[in-house]
């Protein structure tokens, strides 16, 4: 039998106040060798210059709402450059009065996002819903019923064309990618060639060419009189610039699966939709969450691209307004405002992610 003073000792020891809490992480993390010890003091020394003086700039000597002249005389950030023309930021050359038909065009956008992310609502109806959704948008942008004034998709510019360029332009795009990867993979030699044909030519081009050629080479094939939206020509080219890229991630998936798995389908005499639907897919998608979400990141942001066919996107509506001579001067405030916005859309892409990744993971 132990002593039972011996067993009182060994309930009141607890280890060194160095190995736990802060100093322990502070130890075995930043100071665990002399090496990391050097790096950590060296680091510690550039942010005690550099810190202070942002902080003083971004917010001690910096306005947030004064007009431009009032940042003329200060050593600081001047952020007004942001409130000062924030309609213009978001809504771009939309007529003023009528800019809350886009600005609730990208709530119901957002708010369909939003409820999308729910596994619970991932039934067929779902696509109706976008599909309404699509609709409700596009007659909120172009108005002409309700007594809303028609406004031209020349004058659809900021937040809510770079909304709905990357969002559907997502949507669309991901099905299509699943299509291609599965046709590439298929034993019919007249689908699996051109399946790798327009992998191949899509991915061995980049987004500025088709967007191009979708703006200035594609109307000129055309018959007389017939055109076709440029909003419309972009959105296509993003989605079909997507998809190639979307295709050979899902390829991998799907290469990744092991033969056990079809042998299996087929001794439950399950034919081959119903072996892709229920068995291969599910698995092939889930492995390639992390590159699939990469990919949907960068064609989030290079929808900034659509410029170069004269389409204002949130980028380019900034940049409009700090070629005011008001306003010229303060790009950075502008750039990190927009470095802000984007970061936000992707970090809750990127979140999201890792959320679905953690559901769906089977602890294999």
């Amino acid at each position: 039998m132990s002593d039972p003073s011996t067993t009182t000792t060994r309930e009141y020891l607890k280890p060194p106040v160095s190995e736990v809490g802060v100093l322990g992480w502070l130890r075995s993390n930043l100071f665990n060798s002399w090496f990391n010890s050097l790096l950590t003091v060296m680091v510690m020394m550039v942010l005690w210059q550099l810190i202070p003086p942002v902080v003083n700039w971004a917010f001690i000597d910096s306005v947030w709402n004064s007009p431009a002249e009032a940042c003329r005389d200060i050593d600081g950030a001047c952020w007004s450059v942001i409130p000062q023309n924030i309609n213009f930021i978001f809504f771009g050359f939309f007529p003023e009065g009528q800019q809350w038909r886009p600005g609730l065009a990208m709530v119901l956008l957002i708010g369909l996002v939003v409820y999308s992310k729910n596994r619970n609502h991932w039934k067929k109806s779902l696509g109706v819903y976008w599909l309404i959704n699509l609709v409700v948008m596009g007659t909120l942008m172009y108005g002409g019923v309700f007594g809303m004034p028609v406004v031209e998709t020349d004058q659809w510019s900021g937040l809510p064309l770079t909304f709905m360029l990357a969002l559907f332009g997502m949507v669309a795009a991901y099905p299509i990618g699943v299509l291609l990867a599965l046709g590439r993979q298929s034993r019919l030699p007249a689908i699996k060639t051109l399946c790798v044909v327009y992998i191949e030519m899509i991915r061995g081009v980049p987004l500025i060419s088709l967007l191009f050629m979708s703006s200035v080479m594609f109307p000129l094939f055309l018959p007389e009189g017939v055109t076709i939206d440029k909003v419309l020509r972009a959105q296509v080219a993003i989605i079909l610039f997507t998809a190639a890229y979307i295709a050979e991630v899902v390829r991998g998936g799907l290469q990744a699966m092991e033969r056990g798995q079809f042998e299996a389908a087929d001794s439950l005499g399950l034919n081959y939709n119903q072996t892709m639907r229920l068995i291969i897919l599910p698995q092939a998608l889930k492995i390639v969450i992390p590159p699939t979400v990469g990919i949907l990141l960068s064609a989030f942001k290079d929808t900034s691209l659509v410029v170069i066919i004269a389409l204002y996107d949130v980028l380019k509506t900034t940049k409009v307004t700090l070629s005011n001579p008001k306003w010229t001067g303060y790009s950075t405030e502008a750039y990190i405002f927009l470095a802000i916005l984007y970061f936000i859309c992707c970090y809750s892409m990127s979140s999201y992610s890792r959320k679905l990744e953690k559901e769906l993971h089977t602890g294999r």
